[in-house]
């Protein structure tokens, strides 16, 4: 058992277990009852993204590397607070019972939210699958 990364759209791979969305904005124009169908997401969890704020104007492709480390430190410091710690716990200690995986729309994971999630997630004692 395990927690795993995954772009969203991409097939589901073998044993990847339940798929958590952890971004900020739902796709345009899916019904949420087609979301595990497309392959996009089971569970939408948008506490584990990064805040409106943090992306308003941001463009991981564009980002120069300082632009992309000081975005990450933020969300790390959101990925703090009370109820994003909480998730976070819950979801290491659950990476022990079952798979499950985080994903994001980017491309790239290295520039992406999700890679500094499953290391948080790492930190709480996580069992990661890379």
């Amino acid at each position: 058992m395990a927690v795993s990364l995954f772009r969203i759209g991409t097939p589901r791979a073998r044993g990847e277990g339940l798929r958590l969305g952890t971004v900020r904005f739902l796709p345009r124009g899916v019904p949420k009852d087609e979301y595990a169908a497309r392959d996009l997401f089971d569970v939408w969890l948008p506490i584990l993204s990064p805040s409106r704020e943090l992306l308003k104007g941001f463009s991981p492709d564009k980002a120069t590397e300082k632009e992309l480390a000081r975005l990450f430190a933020r969300f790390r410091a959101e990925l703090e607070r009370t109820d994003a710690r909480q998730v976070l716990a819950a979801l290491a200690r659950l990476s022990h019972e079952a798979d499950f995986a985080v994903g994001c729309y980017c491309a790239d994971p290295a520039r992406c939210h999700r890679s500094v999630l499953l290391q948080a997630l790492a930190e709480h004692g996580a069992k990661v699958r890379r």
